[in-house]
């Protein structure tokens, strides 16, 4: 793909975005699409192989149906979404071959519906969307995400989890352990491992800090 059929496919995708109904949702904005992409695009870099057109439009279009985390039919969301996107790019020029790839693509991107990637492109979307959770950006999406939703920042006495069960329904900072630890190695690229990897590094930094600073008496 040339930098020039980049820049088109790309405001392509955006003026499609921006003609569906809005979301309030601001962990997952155009600014979380627009990153998506970005690590995408390093990805892409390590897998010349993959078709870049359909790794732009999954980092694009994953999240057109998006549902609250605690919505009973979350894990439907990105089989919705998969469906959207087809429909948007049935007259794009892409091929069924394409749009299929896509499809999964954005199904598979989805921790909540457990869908394994069979593709590359798949694989790249999802490593992408999940390092969006990583770092100092993956950070403040979890407290928005757990305002939202009503969530305490941290346990009162115990904000490790030394001597009681991890709940991250409750308490914001155990969300950290409960899933966010777990991503690197879910990771389906090797690429993706070792930049996860280091965004986790610095999210654990913060964690053992902020405890220290919340049990500060």
């Amino acid at each position: 793909m040339t930098p020039q059929q980049q820049t088109e496919w790309q405001q392509r995708l955006i003026a499609l975005l921006e003609s569906q109904p809005p979301d309030d949702d601001g962990a997952h904005d155009l600014s979380h699409l627009h990153r998506v992409w970005a690590v995408a695009r390093k990805l892409l870099a390590h897998y010349p192989e993959a078709d870049p057109i359909v790794v732009m439009a999954g980092s694009y279009l994953h999240d057109l149906v998006n549902l609250p985390k605690n919505h009973p039919q979350r894990q439907l969301a990105s089989h919705w979404s998969a469906e959207r996107a087809r429909q948007l790019l049935a007259d794009s020029g892409l091929s069924d071959a394409q749009l299929d790839n896509l499809a999964h693509a954005i199904e598979a991107h989805s921790y909540s519906a457990a869908i394994p990637p069979r593709t590359l492109e798949a694989k790249i979307v999802q490593d992408a969307d999940r390092m969006d959770a990583l770092g100092p950006v993956g950070l403040a999406r979890m407290f928005y995400v757990s305002g939202r939703m009503g969530r305490a920042l941290a346990h009162p006495i115990d904000p490790m989890a030394e001597q009681r069960g991890l709940d991250d329904q409750a308490w914001a900072i155990d969300h950290i352990d409960v899933k966010l630890a777990r991503l690197p190695g879910m990771m389906q690229t090797k690429a993706g491992r070792d930049m996860a990897e280091r965004k986790l590094e610095w999210l654990i930094r913060f964690r053992d800090e902020f405890c220290r600073d919340w049990m500060a008496r």
